[in-house]
């Protein structure tokens, strides 16, 4: 069991959620705290993942539910922020891992390093540090 964490958590649908957890576990370092394999025991029903001290859900899509969960690959206008201690290397493992570039890291005019991807299961993620920080 998860503990309650204020404010909004973010409910990713995706088309292989076993894979999905093994791309955020390796792109950003993201640990799975639970697991919940739906009755077909292919699918993932619900799963919690935790980075930098927030959480977010992870499902497979179900269609046969009509759950109003967009099918995987549909586009969002969502982008999932996070900072990182090093956009470069960050952005470098996740495209490794299989992401796609976006926008590569560039320094910003607001003064942070900054970068965009699409993950494979097609959720935009932006990734920043300061430019006083290492890295950048």
């Amino acid at each position: 069991m998860v503990d309650a964490v204020p404010g909004p958590i973010p409910h990713l649908c995706v088309a292989d959620g076993a894979a999905a957890i093994d791309f955020y576990r390796q792109a950003f370092a993201a640990q799975e705290l639970a697991r919940h394999p739906a009755e077909d025991g292919r699918r993932v029903l619900h799963a919690v993942l935790g980075l930098q001290g927030g959480i977010f859900y992870l499902c497979d899509h179900f269609p046969e539910f009509e759950s109003g969960n967009a099918p995987p690959g549909a586009a969002s206008p969502v982008t999932i922020h996070i900072n990182v201690d090093d956009v470069d290397a960050v952005f470098a493992r996740a495209i490794a891992t299989g992401a796609t570039a976006l926008l590569p890291p560039m320094d910003a005019f607001w003064g942070d390093r900054y970068a965009k991807l699409r993950d494979p299961f097609g959720h935009v993620w932006s990734l920043a540090h300061p430019l006083s920080r290492a890295g950048g």
